[in-house]
């Protein structure tokens, strides 16, 4: 289908096209010196003391816990609500995930109150979502950990240049983890960063990434290094130079793409609350300062989902739903550890949540059209 709106778009140009022309032509194309050069660029941009470039955010998680020592038997704290791979890279440890509830209709993330509550003698992480780009109460949240020794991983994938008290989102916990697939802030195609300021951390990270070995192809290329020790259970986790090349253009405009859907943000708000004000719109006047990476409403209670979601898609308007709950998916529900746990605040909200288009291309127009449209759906 042919939407006349998409929910997202990707915004590449000519630089793009040139950067990784560059590599073709330089004839290096595995990890090398231009993801080296990504890695310093984005931890300069973080204020993170160390960035490792991979393959994409679900590896950079897996590395997280496999780097917090997670294992069978243990206990890791995150929310029903984000994407699978939250909860998929705590399962490939042998660790179960323990889903806490969201704090309401006005902040999607996790609750500070429900993760106390869940904490056991198991209990050795909290992994917290920054839900659409917006903070998690981190100072909160970091003083829970303290107290009872847990390690704090960050899913940065929403929040590539989203602050909170001048920090970035993704540095304040253990490990920070970021996204660079197509519907991201920035891109890489498939892509991601870990960050850390760990030292210890940061070379368990680089272990992992590739095979548990001392020293990388690169190194020996530059006669650094001839041979190599595999020392730990590594993966291939890597990145190579064309993505990479292609990360480094992006991060150049991150900040303008950013502050784009900013603008877009607050446009969605105001002309909601004047033409929508049934609509219940979460995350207004958020602590920190929001990369802005989804746009969510939640409809109505009574408010048939399906039916006003296909309403849109008449109007040729994509629209989404971010996300269907994991605890709920099959896979999880056969878990008898996951199949016990209860969240009714946070399926009672799921229930309402629809996610609409943003990216820095969408025009006042397009914002205008899309809430006519909401506005019509609504009152049909």
């Amino acid at each position: 289908m042919t939407w006349r709106i998409p929910l997202a778009d990707v915004n590449l140009g000519e630089e793009e096209v040139s950067a990784v022309t560059s590599v073709l032509r330089s004839r290096w194309l595995t990890m090398g010196a231009v993801t080296q050069e990504f890695e310093e660029a984005f931890k300069d941009y973080s204020g993170a003391k160390y960035a490792l470039a991979v393959t994409n955010a679900t590896t950079a998680l897996h590395m997280a816990c496999l780097a917090a020592g997670l294992k069978s038997g243990d206990e890791v704290i995150l929310p029903s609500l984000t994407f699978v791979a939250t909860a998929n890279a705590i399962c490939y440890t042998g660790a179960t995930p323990i889903f806490a509830e969201i704090c309401g209709e006005n902040n999607l993330n996790i609750s500070v109150k429900s993760i106390e509550s869940k904490i056991t003698s198991k209990t050795r992480a909290i992994m917290v979502v920054h839900y659409g780009g917006y903070a998690c109460d981190m100072p909160e949240i970091m003083r829970i950990a303290d107290a009872h020794g847990l390690t704090v991983i960050e899913d940065a994938a929403h929040a590539s240049g989203s602050f909170l008290d001048s920090r970035m989102l993704g540095t304040w916990g253990k490990v920070g983890c970021y996204s660079f697939f197509s519907n991201k802030n920035m891109t890489t195609g498939e892509g991601g960063m870990a960050v850390t300021n760990d030292k210890n951390i940061f070379k368990k990270l680089s272990l992992i990434r590739s095979h548990g070995m001392t020293s990388l192809t690169w190194d020996r290329h530059r006669g650094h290094a001839w041979s190599y020790d595999v020392v730990d259970l590594g993966y291939n986790y890597r990145i190579d130079e064309m993505r990479a090349a292609v990360g480094l253009v992006q991060l150049r405009k991150l900040d303008s793409f950013n502050e784009k859907r900013r603008q877009i943000t607050n446009l969605y708000i105001d002309l909601l609350h004047e033409f929508c004000p049934e609509i219940t719109i979460p995350f207004e006047n958020h602590p920190g300062n929001s990369a802005c990476h989804l746009f969510v409403i939640l409809l109505p209670e009574g408010i048939d989902r399906s039916g006003f979601m296909e309403q849109m898609k008449s109007a040729g308007i994509q629209t989404s739903i971010h996300y269907p709950l994991i605890h709920k998916f099959t896979y999880y529900k056969n878990d008898p550890l996951v199949a016990c746990q209860n969240l009714p605040l946070t399926e009672k909200i799921a229930e309402r949540e629809v996610t609409l288009p943003l990216y820095p291309g969408l025009t006042e127009e397009d914002v205008i059209y899309i809430v006519q449209t909401i506005s019509r759906a609504l009152h049909r």
